[in-house]
């Protein structure tokens, strides 16, 4: 296996809006980010992940961008920005921009003079289609519902939006797109910034032919990333962007990859280096879907989740990268989700569900707060929230098919709404948590008075000094970065149990999933009683018993 310091990292995502307010607007910005880099230098983090932070009118919480090279006020400035990377290259930690090139807003300059005719310069910078029988090109469904089409007078045509309306979506056909898109990453290159996160990019490369997709029963559309992703030429074009910027320069780069398969994965994060470095799969976060994709309170049955890890971990192993996540922007806080954020359980399946994934091979990300053990928040009201995917699908469940009565719609957006890992990073005890003198743009969890940072950086068995441990372990041993990956006990119901192999060493890690004493399994007692040393584990001393939400990484 080749060393790369990419696959040595830890990165930790910042979404900016939520993490720390340094002028009492009531929204993160680039300067509290500042304020707060030595808390996560002395976590151990050594990559940074900041969520997008152009210039937007802001549809989409910053995923809608009218200025590649600018700064949305809100954060700051670019001198702001400028200061932030000096900062952080202070501190001995690297820097990634979010990379949003499969859409921009349709305030971006491109896009306004798009749609003032079809035979200027920027006319085909996106894609138009001629309406169908005065209809809709396609039946292709938005990610966000409805269509995924908008009807534009002044040209007479539709123009395809994957998600919001104001999120026109390039062509990337165009070769000056591309070269446009290449430009701007090099300018941020230049700057000296350390990689690309790659927003949606399975998606940049449309089909040939553009044709109606398959309907499910009761459905008017058809879900357009089924038939986007993964396009004909999505490889072609990232070798030639690998080409053009990623290769000239020292970076990490990991790709947001939607609907994407195994096999595909092990093009976009070949070892060969011509694409990215790794991708986000999105495979293990829909284990506890059903019909109506993730808006269920279905329970995990835990060896669906074992195997879709092994697959991915066995499949990609020598030919290509894992990251590995629990918790982001878009997902509902794993403590909640498939831990217990009970009082008595929060920090122990916290801690379980840390060791779990960092343990794995790949590279691990931290989102804000997760260090914490930050949990879901309780939405009563749809008022409350803030994220256009939960209201949308509100109007979908709840006021028009009537899945769901109000009070369980709240329930579900409670557990799997995207606005539980947006509200605000829980830093003190203080009003608002820390995070802003002013009025928070998305309601504080009321429990922050007891989970906070203040608390925790100060008490050396939290959640947060346990990742530190985790971090530091995986700078110490390369057995975490670099051994072999065999799953044990794929069916058990309860146990997560999984062993890590580099040369005469061998790790194996027991996690326990449930509240339950247990016994350990005959197929690994003898390993665990002839263990010559524990790396770590969420309970102080050892026990005949697996306990509840136990974690424990055994030398054998």
């Amino acid at each position: 296996m080749e060393k790369s310091w990419w696959k040595e990292a830890v990165v930790y995502q910042i979404y900016p809006r939520s993490f720390m307010d340094s002028n009492g607007d009531g929204i993160g910005d680039l300067q509290g980010i500042i304020q707060k880099l030595d808390y996560l230098k002395n976590l151990g983090i050594s990559v940074i992940w900041v969520s997008p932070i152009y210039k937007s009118p802001n549809k989409d919480n910053g995923y809608d961008i009218s200025d590649y090279r600018d700064i949305m006020e809100e954060f700051g400035t670019l001198e702001d920005f400028d200061e932030l990377l000096a900062e952080v290259h202070k501190r001995g930690m690297k820097l990634v921009m979010d990379l949003v090139v499969n859409h921009t807003s349709d305030q971006h300059p491109w896009f306004l003079e798009s749609r003032k005719s079809k035979d200027n310069k920027y006319s085909d910078y996106y894609i138009w289609k001629d309406p169908v029988d005065g209809n809709e090109p396609t039946n292709w469904g938005g990610y966000f519902s409805g269509s995924a089409w908008q009807y534009d007078e002044n040209r007479g045509q539709y123009y395809l939006h994957q998600f919001v309306p104001e999120q026109p979506d390039l062509n990337w056909d165009n070769e000056t797109v591309r070269k446009e898109v290449y430009d701007m990453m090099r300018w941020w290159c230049e700057k000296g910034i350390d990689g690309f996160r790659m927003d949606v990019i399975s998606l940049i490369s449309k089909p040939e032919e553009y044709r109606d997709g398959p309907i499910h029963p009761g459905e008017k559309y058809s879900f357009c990333g089924a038939i986007t992703a993964n396009g004909p030429r999505v490889h072609e074009y990232l070798q030639e962007m690998n080409r053009e910027v990623l290769s000239r320069y020292d970076l990490i780069t990991v790709g947001e990859t939607t609907c994407v398969t195994l096999d595909e994965a092990k093009k976009y994060a070949r070892s060969d280096g011509k694409e990215l470095n790794m991708v986000f799969q999105f495979e293990h976060m829909d284990v506890d879907s059903d019909e109506y994709g993730k808006w269920t309170d279905k329970k995990l049955y835990l060896p669906d989740l074992k195997k879709v890890l092994n697959r991915w971990e066995k499949g990609l192993e020598g030919v290509a990268w894992n990251s590995l996540y629990w918790d982001n922007h878009d997902q509902p806080r794993v403590v909640s989700r498939w831990g217990n954020d009970s009082d008595q359980y929060r920090e122990l399946s916290a801690k379980m569900l840390a060791t779990c994934l960092h343990m794995m091979e790949g590279t691990p990300y931290v989102y804000q707060g997760e260090e914490l053990g930050m949990t879901n928040m309780h939405f009563t009201d749809i008022s409350q929230c803030d994220d256009i995917e939960e209201k949308n699908i509100y109007v979908d469940l709840v006021q028009d098919a009537k899945v769901y009565t109000h009070e369980q719609m709240m329930d579900i957006i409670s557990k799997k709404g995207r606005d539980n890992a947006r509200t605000p990073m829980q830093w003190d005890t203080t009003e608002n948590a820390g995070f802003t003198t002013g009025t928070p743009w998305l309601g504080v969890n009321p429990n922050y008075t007891t989970i906070n940072a203040a608390d925790q950086v100060e008490d050396e068995n939290s959640i947060y000094n346990y990742y530190k441990k985790l971090i530091q372990l995986r700078k110490e041993e390369d057995i975490i970065v670099y051994g072999n990956y065999e799953s044990l006990e794929e069916e058990d119901e309860n146990l997560y149990i999984y062993t890590r192999s580099l040369q005469n060493k061998k790790l194996l890690v027991i996690c326990n999933f449930t509240d339950k004493d247990l016994k350990v399994p005959d197929s690994v007692r003898e390993m665990v009683e002839k263990n010559r040393g524990i790396l770590i584990s969420n309970y102080k001393e050892g026990a005949e018993r697996l306990r509840p939400y136990e974690a424990t990484v055994y030398l054998v």
